[in-house]
């Protein structure tokens, strides 16, 4: 689930003022060498042909357009562990890597978009929130379904037992919902998932520190950017596809999106507590371009902020508004080679007074 329908006016600045080259220049985005790298992209789905969820659904028409785009656009689809795998250990991936991966385990994954994902031969991970399984509940799979998918090759995620707002739980019931979904995992599939992802894309340093001290092996959000070799692994981010914001153009944006490397993030909690946040970071990467930098804040009337520069790598945000309690985003963009755009992006939660 995202909150995605919430920042409609922010995301929609976003878009079109940083990505109209990628959205109606597409051939440009077809002809780039393969290369190798270290970084990949991966895209997150929750919901597929149900209208009634616009903001967490997307349209089968949408998603075949994905994974046409995806199967025969010259992008390298690997399951979401390998890629893990490689960047943990500094291997070198393909240009325009690319993961797929769907959260909460909707019935609709299931009947609608496996049937399409196995056509095409393309790996994917669902993300499974334990207590919604196996209570006869219409819009969800159920244990036997989730196993016949892990046995034909989909990876499956660990995405808590209730798929709560973890900010919101003390650190101990944090804990119990991940022991509690391991024992589902292990009684109903024999195993428990190696990856996390954070419910709603939320989490802190507290739940950072329970998911690694849980023997996770990484832990994927909801802000956007590109995962690479030296990122924080319990905070790679993913780009959210919906109804919305699910057209071929923002597929082809993500997929062939750059990491923009950062270092030295503030605040290093994403839950605030002070509000609006003094935000910053450095870079941790050379650029030619820093004058083309552009930031976009969830909760600034047009989205665009003023951005501080201070020295020579050290980037400062002062945003003049607060944060309406829930969510709030950041997301930085940075022109690159062939029309393709770095990406840098924060989620942070925002509690309630």
């Amino acid at each position: 689930m995202t909150g995605y329908g919430k920042y409609k006016g922010f995301l929609r600045a976003a878009f079109w003022m940083n990505c109209a080259a990628i959205l109606f220049g597409a051939t440009l985005l077809t002809a780039i060498p393969a290369q190798a790298d270290d970084w990949a992209s991966v895209i997150m789905y929750h919901r597929f042909d149900e209208s009634k969820y616009p903001t967490t659904n997307i349209s089968l028409e949408q998603f075949q357009a994905h994974v046409n785009e995806l199967k025969n656009g010259g992008y390298t689809v690997l399951p979401l562990g390998q890629i893990v795998e490689h960047l943990e250990n500094n291997k070198t991936l393909p240009d325009r890597t690319v993961a797929i991966t769907i959260d909460d385990a909707y019935r609709s994954v299931y009947e609608k978009a496996w049937p399409i994902l196995k056509k095409a031969d393309l790996p994917f991970t669902v993300f499974a929130s334990t207590n919604y399984l196996g209570k006869n509940n219409p819009d969800y799979m159920n244990w036997a379904q989730l196993k016949e998918m892990s046995d034909g090759n989909v990876y499956i995620g660990h995405h808590s037992a209730s798929h709560a707002h973890l900010p919101k739980l003390s650190l101990d019931q944090i804990r119990n919902e991940i022991t509690g979904a391991n024992e589902a995992f292990q009684k109903n599939l024999g195993f428990v998932p190696a990856l996390f992802a954070y419910p709603y894309g939320e989490y802190g340093l507290d739940i950072k520190n329970i998911i690694a001290d849980a023997g996770f092996k990484a832990a994927f959000g909801q802000q956007s950017g590109v995962a690479y070799a030296g990122h924080d692994k319990f905070s790679y981010p993913r780009f959210a596809m919906n109804e919305n914001y699910g057209s071929i153009g923002r597929l082809r944006l993500a997929a062939n999106a750059l990491p923009l490397r950062v270092k030295n993030v503030t605040p290093t909690d994403n839950v605030l507590k002070i509000n609006p946040p003094a935000f910053g970071f450095s870079l941790d990467e050379k650029y030619d371009n820093l004058k083309q930098l552009t930031c976009y804040s969830s909760n600034q009337s047009g989205g665009t902020v003023p951005i501080q520069r201070i020295g020579e790598n050290r980037f400062e945000i002062r945003l003049s508004r607060a944060y309406q309690p829930g969510r709030g985003r950041i997301n930085c963009t940075l022109p690159g080679a062939n029309g393709r755009f770095r990406w840098f992006g924060n989620l942070f939660y925002i509690p309630r007074n």
